[in-house]
């Protein structure tokens, strides 16, 4: 008897171990999933509604590099102690990732209600945590379903809670979003776009338009910037806007990036020596130390001089992994690559990184100067950008010009004695490009 008993009490042990989370004490995946599967089954008869939810920390990554693992796993602990404290005698809270918690409600009849619950989760875990002397902030992200109908499985409710999130994620921290049904078309048809884009990357169906990049002072083109454009035979063009994130979501972009780049300098190989091809990188590749490598791969392959490509950076790119970015712009310049930061004064960083990166050139984001005839506080932000430019020798790029009084604006502040002004007026594909380029060195012989 004793030892059937002691057997016994080792089992449970062992089971309870195996559905707890070691560092905060809750439940983990596995307790989850079969807490949902109970409840699916007590009511398959009669399906009353009940919620589940995905919460993830919003900045969670940052404060733990920041203040080292161990910091990291005492906010995790205090996140796990409130999420508890917070249930009622009804409702269950497990980790379920790194920084991934997941909750199930099962009195919750209504979107409303889950919302007001998620909503009151994410107010609780704003509060200041203890880190050692020093307090740290966080704040989250939270994604949620409900439970309608007996044909709904475990794996579907929480499927339908993690796109409901990743929603959450892109509008921004401390949001909340319950699943949809037009949540469920748009996630099928980013699928369908996912798969149509890996199949035209791996067939070489993904081309470059060029815009040309134009000296405000002469008017005279003197580069371009290769842009990625997609027509799908089912799905028809399909803007950059939508497939570039996209392909960054998925995985997508380091292959399409090279792809374009590699067509790119292929073109751009025939054209007269003064002019340049500007290119841009995505912030995950700037991540990936493989990304210089492959650059430098495809220029020897197609024989493009590397002193005649300028690639193009953004703020945020930096901001993910800074250390990987600054080796990955030098290893670029010390070849004679030019680097651009682009998109200047929408980003995260600070000025701070000008002078750490050393750019060659800055662009004035689109936003600044597509309002630059009527916001006067727009034409202070552009003085400002050239003023600075001009003390640290760097060149600068007006991104966006659609107006001729724009480009006079900016040529009345100096621009066009300070950089290189881009005007965005078309984009053309490689045989029209070849035809304009031809075009413009016979009015040269001309003249």
């Amino acid at each position: 008897m004793q030892t059937s008993f002691g057997t016994g009490q080792t089992n449970r042990e062992n089971t309870d171990l195996a559905f707890t989370d070691p560092l905060t004490g809750l439940g983990n995946h596995r307790r989850f999933f079969d807490k949902v599967e109970r409840l699916i089954a007590d009511r398959s008869d009669d399906p009353a509604p009940f919620a589940v939810g995905i919460l993830d920390l919003d900045g969670f990554k940052p404060i733990n590099d920041l203040f080292g693992h161990k910091a990291g796993d005492d906010i995790l602990i205090q996140v796990a102690m409130r999420l508890r404290a917070s249930m009622d005698s009804h409702s269950t809270v497990c980790r379920i990732g790194a920084d991934e918690f997941a909750f199930l409600y099962p009195m919750v009849f209504s979107e409303e209600a889950a919302t007001e619950r998620a909503r009151m989760l994410i107010e609780i875990l704003s509060a200041p945590y203890d880190v050692g002397e020093r307090t740290a902030r966080l704040s989250a992200s939270t994604g949620c379903s409900l439970f309608y109908s007996g044909e709904e499985t475990t794996d579907i409710l929480i499927n339908k809670a993690e796109t409901a999130l990743y929603h959450a994620k892109r509008s921004g921290r401390g949001k909340v979003v319950v699943y949809t049904r037009e949540m469920e078309e748009a996630a099928k048809r980013v699928t369908r776009i996912e798969q149509a884009l890996r199949r035209a990357v791996s067939a070489g169906e993904v081309e470059p338009h060029f815009q040309p990049i134009v000296d405000l002072g002469t008017r005279r083109t003197i580069g371009f910037e290769a842009l990625a454009r997609w027509s799908d035979p089912d799905l028809g063009p399909v803007s950059p806007a939508v497939f570039i994130p996209i392909a960054e979501e998925r995985g997508i972009i380091g292959p399409l990036s090279q792809l374009v780049l590699r067509k790119a300098t292929e073109a751009a190989r025939g054209w007269p020596g003064d002019l340049f091809l500007s290119f841009n990188l995505s912030p995950s590749q700037l991540v990936d130390q493989n990304t210089g490598l492959h650059i430098l791969s495809i220029l020897d392959r197609t024989g493009f001089d590397p002193r005649r490509l300028e690639i193009e950076i953004t703020e945020t790119g930096l901001m993910n992994d800074p250390i990987s970015a600054e080796k990955i712009v030098e290893d670029l310049r010390r070849v004679g690559i030019r680097v651009s930061l682009d998109d200047f004064g929408t980003g995260q960083s600070s000025l701070g990184r000008l002078r750490e990166f050393n750019f060659d050139k800055l662009k004035i984001d689109r936003a600044f100067v597509s309002s630059i005839l009527e916001d006067r506080p727009s034409e202070h932000i552009i003085r400002a950008i050239l003023a600075m430019c001009e003390g640290l020798g760097m060149d600068v790029v007006a991104e966006g010009i659609e107006q001729e009084a724009q480009a006079d604006r900016l040529v009345q502040f100096g621009c066009a004695a300070k950089g290189i002004p881009e005007i965005a007026e078309r984009r053309i594909g490689i045989g029209r490009l070849a035809e304009q380029i031809a075009l413009a060195a016979l009015r040269a012989k001309a003249i």
